[in-house]
């Protein structure tokens, strides 16, 4: 294999994502070549990668020459094309956009309107609540005789914080979950929308928010649902597709990203058996263990940026208009920013992950997700003892959101 397959091999193929060893070998060799090289593979447009942590983190924070728009997320032709004829011809931005697809000033007034509820502060209100939620979900694995598949257990618990707070029903919440797999994780055949794609399922998602944003509206309620449907910018109320966008975001980047983190620092806990000791014998470990257990998942695999003038990365130069995308996992096991980087430990200090990106694009939700995780694992760890896998981890095929989708566990409840 030459330096010209090797992006495509990684980047391109979902397969090569659900296959963690292949996917950072190959990052691994892509990082030691040239910097930023330009892949053209084929059924994509040319992509300049990022895979170095130094050169993602300078795209990132040079928010005014690599823009969002007008595209996040680096896709096939046969992708574009399969969505239009989802929607009947309608383009995705006539009806939908969110916050990662707006810059400047704009991204800033529309990040600033959920902000609040989103900061270590705004966070901290929900502190009981998750916890509470986060022993609920333990209690569920008692009955199941000691084995399960601990990946329903991550994924249902992040969707139900999300959805409770946009006011969505509990019985509601099989359907966002099936509707959230299928619009982020479509390329895997498991998520896949039946008879359809991933913009059928999001046309269906478009249906079901813009009724619950009517309603809002209409009758307005003391949650982040209501905020969002009823926030104002220089006066006036958000666009209709705007306000889908926001809806979409939240639901769909507030529970699996946190899902993939959940499976995958169990898996890697398991299979590093001493980190687990560690931190079952210090639980003050737990905050630098979720920022490792962050950089190892990275449930986020890329977003895209594009060129607004000449620009230079690493001795490389980007074009106007010309894309690059920033691969999280591979910054994430950059051995010229973390010593030991394909070593899981959870005392790791300093840890400069980058799981959440960086810049003014950093993830909104960065901090309940780290609630999140201290909460379920701290709730694992005190009640459950004797984990082991009982069955073959799978991994999710797809280049944008994935992780560990099946986690077979055998497990005694103390």
């Amino acid at each position: 294999m030459d330096t010209n397959e090797l992006p495509a091999e990684a980047i391109v193929d979902p397969k090569t994502f659900a296959d963690p060893a292949q996917l950072h070998a190959l990052l691994a060799r892509l990082r030691a070549g040239a910097a930023l090289p330009l892949v053209e593979a084929e059924d994509h447009d040319p992509v300049y990668i990022a895979a170095r942590h130094t050169d993602l983190v300078a795209v990132e924070k040079d928010a005014a020459h690599f823009i969002n728009a007008p595209r996040q997320a680096f896709f096939s032709h046969s992708h574009a094309k399969a969505s239009l004829e989802a929607t009947g011809g309608v383009n995705v931005a006539d009806f939908m956009r969110n916050l990662t697809a707006m810059d400047g000033e704009e991204h800033k007034a529309y990040r600033e309107i959920a902000q609040g509820y989103f900061t270590p502060a705004g966070v901290a209100h929900l502190r009981a609540e998750i916890e509470a939620l986060a022993a609920e979900f333990i209690d569920k694995m008692a009955p199941l005789g000691g084995e399960c598949d601990f990946a329903k257990v991550a994924m249902a618990y992040p969707l139900r914080v999300i959805m409770s707070m946009l006011g969505i029903p509990e019985e509601d919440e099989p359907l966002m979950l099936r509707l959230t797999q299928q619009t982020l994780t479509s390329e895997d055949s498991e998520f896949a929308a039946e008879g359809g794609s991933a913009m059928g399922a999001m046309m269906e998602m478009y249906q079901y928010f813009m009724t619950l944003i009517a309603d809002l509206r209409a009758n307005p309620r003391d949650n982040l649902a209501s905020l969002i449907a009823n926030a104002r910018i220089d006066g006036e109320l958000l666009p209709e597709r705007d306000v889908f966008g926001y809806f979409l975001i939240t639901a769909t980047a507030g529970h699996d990203t946190t899902s993939y983190a959940i499976t995958g620092g169990l898996l890697a806990l398991l299979q590093n058996p001493e980190q687990m000791a560690l931190l079952r014998a210090d639980p003050s470990l737990l905050p630098t263990a979720v920022e490792e257990i962050l950089r190892w998942t990275t449930p986020v695999k890329h977003f895209c940026r594009t060129a607004t003038e000449p620009r230079e990365i690493g001795g490389t130069r980007i074009d106007k208009g010309e894309l690059v995308l920033l691969s999280y996992p591979s910054a994430n096991r950059d051995a010229a920013v973390f010593d030991d980087a394909d070593v899981f430990r959870i005392d790791r200090r300093p840890n400069r992950q980058v799981a959440f990106g960086t810049g003014p694009h950093v993830c909104l939700g960065q901090y309940l997700a780290r609630l999140e995780l201290t909460a379920i694992f701290r709730e694992l760890l005190d009640r459950v003892e004797d984990i082991e896998l009982a069955g073959e981890p799978r991994f999710v095929e797809s280049t944008f959101v994935g992780g560990v989708k099946h986690l077979p566990i055998r497990y005694r409840m103390k």
